[in-house]
């Protein structure tokens, strides 16, 4: 991964998916992106472990879409930069056959995905560079590669808050669902704004006063109308670190929402 795919990026400016990065302990960030995020964990201490619950919940849910419901194509779009257990080591670790659609539109997370792949070789799976902002042409590009007349699990997970309010994420996440047939499911986490309130404000904040497009954090019953008209699957929808957990596993903190729904 050398010059060329660094040309044209400001590496100054930082970057939602590489501050998530440095948060999980990764190493694919650079200064503005750890001196962001060591501003946002001053003004909320809790964002390490929130993060890390995050990518618990998403190691569950794709784990009961492969092994419980069925499941054998995903679309994950927002994927961000590569870390332990995603979601084609997870879905074909429960499940062979299994196609994996990823999808981003930072070329720093692109390259450093495909580099994965080509690292380490998996069947069925790839990396789509394309915008949740422009549904139709995600879409199109990933009807190319997954059959949308079976069942898809459209993965939305700690993304739709980096889609302000003007841009519709509702329709956005509409023309998604009714691309899916009947039998696809929705899996969703989103940065909770009722939860810790002065704590997320304050770093709401620090984030949109560094970030070139702002972050929107989100109320219970905001995330809740994303799952309008679906069927949402127990415990419905709670903090990332309640849906259905491990036994024995614990959190001090709670900061997201999370929910899946089948079409």
């Amino acid at each position: 991964m050398g010059e060329d795919f660094r040309a044209g990026i400001n590496t100054g400016v930082p970057h939602i998916s590489r501050v998530y990065d440095y948060w999980l302990g990764g190493t694919n960030n650079y200064p503005a992106d750890r001196e962001l995020a060591e501003k946002f964990i001053a003004a909320d201490p809790g964002v390490i472990e929130g993060v890390r619950n995050n990518r618990a919940f998403l190691s569950r849910a794709v784990e009961f879409l492969a092994r419980q419901a069925g499941v054998r194509q995903f679309l994950d779009i927002g994927a961000g930069i590569p870390s332990v257990d995603n979601v084609h080591e997870v879905a074909q670790r429960h499940a062979d056959g299994t196609t994996v659609l990823y999808v981003e539109n930072d070329p720093i997370a692109l390259s450093h995905g495909r580099a994965l792949l080509a690292e380490h070789p998996a069947e069925a799976v790839e990396f789509l560079d394309a915008d949740l902002r422009d549904p139709a042409n995600l879409l199109a590009q990933a009807s190319e590669k997954l059959d949308f007349t079976e069942p898809v699990a459209l993965l939305l997970l700690s993304v739709l808050h980096c889609i302000p309010d003007s841009d519709d994420p509702a329709a956005i996440v509409r023309c998604l669902l009714d691309a899916v047939p009947a039998g696809s499911y929705l899996a969703i986490s989103h940065p909770a704004s009722d939860i810790h309130k002065f704590e997320i404000e304050e770093g709401a904040a620090v984030l949109n006063r560094s970030l070139s497009a702002p972050v929107t954090f989100r109320s219970r019953d905001q995330v809740l109308s994303f799952f309008n008209g679906l069927e949402l699957l127990e415990p419905g929808l709670v903090t990332h670190s309640r849906w259905r957990p491990r036994p024995g596993a614990e959190t001090r903190w709670h900061s997201s929402w999370a929910g899946m729904a089948k079409k």
